[in-house]
């Protein structure tokens, strides 16, 4: 009977312990769920403060001080930093919050300059700097892992500071990386409630530091973004004021058939035509090329169309219609801009052309040869240097005006040296003496039939490599 007794009691037992440590499990299960709705909660609520402030487009400097705060109310950290990572693969302090201690010892010669010790702190951590290996931080950035130290006091890489206020207890530090490329390091530095940091906590700073990265990420994109639609914004009104000072039609002179193409490699280009009337039986046409590209070079092309307009008719001599535009744009340009520019007058009713080059490509005449009937073409060579690299005085005394006949049945090619430039596959230039062949080959037809057969030949010529430079193609037919 009494062992009967015994065994109920002790089989009573084992049901109550196994119930009990039931109970224990189902309570550390609960808890551990909680914690970790817990943390969901705070990581969902960091991500809507990171998508807010990315939304806000704030300057790079202000989202780094919208992480930490978002840490230090996330974490309970008493302090917290991110280091970013210069282009000079340095570590620096870019935003803080609380007394975060520096990386550093902070020299005898500061100390003296405690004002505002919070203000005083943040000054010392982002004008020091320290090369990524360095310490907990340096260690963080050259591994892409994070640490968690929850006795720092004996940890020999931390900084042991004089101020108590600056003493530190425990850390965590973690990697902010976006594609395994590093941004910075994100750091928190004592909990609020005196006790070390614990694995959990370390694993709500990582994931912080993760959506910390994606929002750097993001506020990048958007900022380049933003900076792209105002460039685009910017290039395509330039392309439309240049587009505008192009010639809209041809004028109309006896004996002269003239056709014009026009290319930008880029929305906006350097490069410039004009054809004007000066006269009954008289034209001037010119072709132009500014060093560099964008929108500065064609804001310098639409000075020097307006310019050349207004001193082309005062003026028989092209060589120097172009003296005078040197020297009335030399001191409005910028330093390392020129213009090169080959500008020529035809003179129906005389059957002749006269041609003025400052540095551009040569201009290419043909006509038939009458005893023989045979095709004759040759580039014609004149001294001139670029409009604005030189003074007036070297500008005037090497430019010259070269005056040739030019009787019905020949042609004048002006152009840009993005349309001999033009590379092929193996990276040769389609060069002077395929753009003759290709005169040659469309020479009894219009101008336009013309320009149509060295385009072809260039297109032919560069096959899929496509255009890399602008090209400016003004032909002038005597007929």
């Amino acid at each position: 009977m009494m062992l009967f007794i015994l065994g109920g009691l002790l089989g009573a037992l084992f049901v109550y312990g196994f119930y009990w440590r039931a109970r224990q499990e189902a309570s550390r299960q609960e808890e551990e769920k909680m914690a970790l709705m817990e943390e969901r909660q705070i990581v969902l609520d960091y991500m809507h403060t990171m998508v807010d402030a990315v939304g806000e487009r704030l300057p790079r400097e202000e989202l780094f001080q919208r992480i930490v705060h978002a840490a230090i109310l996330s974490t309970g950290a008493l302090s917290a930093c991110i280091f970013e990572k210069g282009a000079d693969s340095l570590m620096r302090g870019v935003a803080v919050e609380g007394l975060f201690p520096p990386h550093r010892p902070i020299p005898d010669t500061q100390k003296m300059k405690l004002g505002s010790r919070a203000r005083f702190i943040e000054q010392v951590l982002k004008a020091e700097s320290f090369p990524v290996g360095e310490g907990v931080v340096g260690r963080v950035a050259a591994t892409g892992r994070g640490e968690l130290i929850t006795n720092a006091a004996a940890d020999p890489r931390i900084v042991k500071h004089d101020d108590e206020a600056l003493t530190v207890r425990s850390v965590i530090a973690a990697p902010i990386t976006v594609r395994r490329r590093l941004i910075g390091v994100l750091c928190v530095c004592n909990a609020s409630d005196g006790r070390p940091f614990t694995a959990t906590d370390y694993s709500l700073v990582a994931a912080l530091a993760e959506q910390a990265g994606l929002a750097v990420h993001n506020a990048d994109f958007l900022a380049l973004l933003m900076d792209k639609q105002r460039l685009d914004l910017d290039l395509a009104l330039a392309s439309d004021v240049q587009q505008m000072l192009l010639p809209r039609s041809m004028p109309v002179v006896a004996g002269l058939d003239i056709d014009a193409r026009y290319l930008a490699a880029q929305k906006v280009s350097g490069d410039l035509y004009d054809v004007f009337r000066l006269g009954f039986d008289r034209v001037g046409v010119a072709v132009a090329d500014v060093s560099g590209k964008g929108v500065s070079a064609s804001l310098l092309m639409a000075i020097c169309r307006t310019t050349l307009r207004q001193i082309a008719p005062l003026h028989s001599s092209p060589a120097r219609v172009l003296a005078e535009l040197n020297r009335t744009l030399a001191g409005d340009m910028r330093e390392g801009m020129y213009i090169t520019m080959t500008y020529a007058v035809v003179d129906a009713g005389k059957n002749q052309v006269t041609v003025a080059r400052a540095g551009h490509e040569l201009t290419l005449l043909s006509r038939r040869d009458a005893p023989t009937g045979a095709f004759l073409s040759e580039f014609i060579g004149s001294e001139g240097l670029p409009v604005g690299l030189v003074d007036a005085e070297l500008f005037d005394a090497v430019i010259e005006d070269r005056t040739l006949d030019f009787p019905p049945g020949s042609t004048l090619v002006l152009y840009t040296d993005g349309l001999t430039e033009a590379p092929n596959a193996d990276d040769k230039e389609f060069g002077g003496a395929r753009l003759a062949d290709a005169l040659r080959a469309g020479h009894d037809g219009s101008a336009r039939v013309i320009n149509d057969s060295i385009l072809a030949a260039v297109e032919k010529f560069a096959g899929s490599t496509g255009l890399r430079d602008d090209y400016t193609l003004l032909t002038v037919k005597r007929v």
